[in-house]
């Protein structure tokens, strides 16, 4: 088993060790990326995949037609996300069934003035 060694001193340390013996350095403590709101923030660590493409579609859905399938995609990530209590992401399912739902509503509005003017 490979030593390692103190970031401080240079002296080698037993990978259990939380403190060095010979100058007393700490070895930080490495958090899971999920566990940091603002890593989370920036990348998708941690987050439900399904909410990241729900959050896009939904951004995209002013332009109507991406719309049901962020609502569809929103929909989706929170049943993700309620199945596994660990993934991030919410926000974003939200963000793309809202979204969703108002570019849907658009869209039927456009297609049934479609059909009565047409």
């Amino acid at each position: 088993m490979a030593d390692l060694f103190c970031m401080d001193c240079g002296k080698p340390m037993h990978p259990q060790q939380a403190r060095c013996a010979n100058c007393g350095w700490v070895v930080p403590i490495q958090k899971d990326g999920g566990e940091d709101a603002t890593l989370r923030m920036l990348i998708p660590v941690g987050r439900s995949m399904w909410a990241v493409a729900a959050g896009y579609f939904g951004l995209f859905s002013v332009l109507i037609l991406p719309a049901p399938i962020a609502l569809i995609l929103g929909v989706v990530a929170v049943v993700d996300i309620k199945k596994n209590p660990k993934r991030h992401g919410m926000g974003r399912a939200v963000f793309g069934i809202i979204m969703g739902a108002l570019g849907t509503a658009c869209l039927l509005f456009f297609a049934i003035m479609a059909i009565v003017a047409g």
